[in-house]
């Protein structure tokens, strides 16, 4: 699927920023839409490295914030201080379990969620312009592990 309208979007809002659209700023944009996955900014700015691409540490954040502002990428909350990022596609939408053990992010879609968030705001009289899901836990491989330490408790 064609990415130009995500494309552009990211190109009026710098625009309208009056930020100019850079080198590294576009290799960011496209190294997050060549494939849909989850990320950190540092893999993110190793990954471009790796590939030849010139891009500073700062420039990587900056540019996911901004992404980030305008809705064209997600960010998943780990812990205090580390996200997990992602492209965001129109007309995209899916929740996300993460790992709490080894940071591993799933995406998930639940219609009967979706239906329950209408009902709720319906309810409450309350008009949602968007949400973010997020269940934390372990994963079923941590899960193995921890069963599989001596003296370890299965997860409640």
């Amino acid at each position: 699927m064609p990415i130009n309208e995500e494309r552009k979007i990211f190109a009026d809002y710098l625009r309208r920023k009056a930020l100019k659209t850079t080198r590294e700023r576009t290799a960011v944009f496209e190294e997050i839409f060549s494939a849909h996955r989850h990320f950190d900014a540092d893999d993110l700015g190793l990954r471009m490295r790796e590939k030849g691409t010139k891009v500073s540490r700062a420039t990587v954040y900056r540019t996911l914030e901004l992404l980030h502002e305008i809705g064209l990428v997600g960010r998943v909350r780990l812990n205090e201080e580390k996200y997990r990022y992602e492209r965001l596609r129109k007309g995209e939408h899916h929740d996300h379990l993460v790992c709490t053990g080894c940071d591993k992010v799933i995406e998930f879609v639940e219609p009967a969620i979706e239906d329950l968030q209408d009902v709720v705001c319906e309810r409450l009289g309350f008009s949602a312009t968007s949400h973010v899901h997020q269940i934390f836990g372990l994963c079923a491989t941590c899960q193995k592990k921890s069963a599989a330490r001596p003296g370890s408790r299965p997860p409640a």
